[in-house]
């Protein structure tokens, strides 16, 4: 049996050889050292300081050496393995320290900016002037009425007297919500409210529905598929064709001042009889312009009449169909469009501006409320 072998010298061991030490020291700290981030240093210490390190495989090689040639080494490895770790944990500190500063200069909030840099915005004038146009009539004792926007084809159609047949009820004017069998519609107009308030309020009826309404129309400077109206109804003993005139006489003077007269021309709607359309004196030029060798006006474009909308006596089919006795009572109804109003009212020559949402063309019209 072969004694110990107390002569090995554990410089002939390469990786504790002092020189190599020294280099997977100082490769370990050249690259500690230029670690740009904190991801990068993670990649060097996995590099020079993991499991799989050279200081890390070093060590591991003690343990063979002779007893008395253990502690040497073990110093030597030790120190270098040290002075990696504190290299590692003061860049650390470091990249953290620079990655805090970065955030604060990056994401900070100056919270001595003016608090009202962000522009107000602006009710939409179509909301507006639809309000103030059932203001007029709300003046006059009317309520205001609402229905919902997908409709049942029998509100929409049927008991306002538009036939199966009638061109109104393809799809060419209607948008259906499913198929045409569905039953179910976008409301054309606001005409279904008229008979919904008729089935669920008491008579006499004096209601305004002011409301948005959809058919199949390409969008341009004068239509568009979803628009606004303003719908009136009143249902009582003795009504005539001379109450409706009074009435859209007031709302031309509530609306844009004394001294307009209001003219009535026969049209035809299914849902009244008889029917009109209603027109109005120019505001502007208060009919001055039709005449020869007057000055043009863009409002009325010199036809010095602007029209309103329909209107009419309500059928009596309506008023059967809405559970109303004919006989003794009558009623007219009026539809307004409130798009058209706001546009010769205060000069909005193109659609396209009520409906892109350009804060822009709302704030002129301010806060009003």
């Amino acid at each position: 049996m072969s004694a110990p072998n107390k002569s090995f010298d554990p410089v002939e061991v390469s990786a504790l050889q002092p020189e190599e030490v020294e280099r997977a020291r100082d490769a370990a700290l050249a690259a500690i050292a230029a670690a740009g981030d904190l991801e990068e240093l993670k990649k060097v210490r996995l590099e020079h300081a993991g499991d799989r390190s050279p200081l890390a495989l070093a060590n591991r090689e003690i343990g063979a050496l002779p007893p008395h040639a253990r502690a040497e080494a073990g110093k030597r490895v030790g120190a270098a393995r040290k002075a990696v770790a504190e290299a590692l944990k003061r860049r650390q500190a470091e990249l953290e320290e620079e990655r805090d500063q970065r955030v604060l200069i990056e994401e900070t909030v100056d919270v001595t900016l003016p608090w009202d840099r962000a522009p107000r915005g602006a009710r939409h004038p179509v909301t507006t002037i639809a309000e103030r146009m059932a203001d007029v009539f709300v003046s006059m004792g009317f309520e205001i009425a609402e229905g919902p926007e997908v409709e049942a084809e029998w509100y929409n159609f049927d008991a306002l007297n538009i036939q199966p047949d009638h061109p109104a009820r393809t799809m060419q004017d209607t948008f259906f919500v499913e198929s045409e069998d569905s039953g179910l519609v976008l409301r054309t107009h606001t005409s279904p409210v008229q008979v919904r308030a008729l089935l669920s309020r008491p008579l006499p009826v004096y209601v305004v529905v002011p409301g948005r309404t959809f058919r199949t129309d390409e969008l341009d400077a004068t239509h568009t598929p979803v628009f606004h109206q303003l719908e009136g109804l009143a249902v009582d003993e003795g009504l005539t064709m001379a109450d409706l005139r009074g009435a859209i006489a007031a709302f031309v003077e509530g609306m844009f001042g004394e001294g307009l007269k209001v003219r009535l021309r026969p049209s035809y709607f299914p849902f009244t009889e008889p029917s009109g359309e209603v027109d109005m004196q120019c505001f502007v030029c208060h009919g001055a312009s039709a005449e020869p060798g007057a000055p043009p006006c863009r409002t009325c474009s010199s036809e010095g009449w602007i029209e309103l909308g329909g209107c009419g006596m309500v059928n009596p089919r309506v008023l059967v169909a809405a559970g109303v006795d004919p006989e003794r009572y009558s009623g007219w109804a009026f539809g307004l469009g409130v798009e058209r109003t706001l546009m010769f009212r205060h000069g909005v020559a193109d659609m396209h501006d009520m409906v892109e949402g350009d804060v822009r063309f709302t704030l002129p019209f301010g806060m009003e409320i």
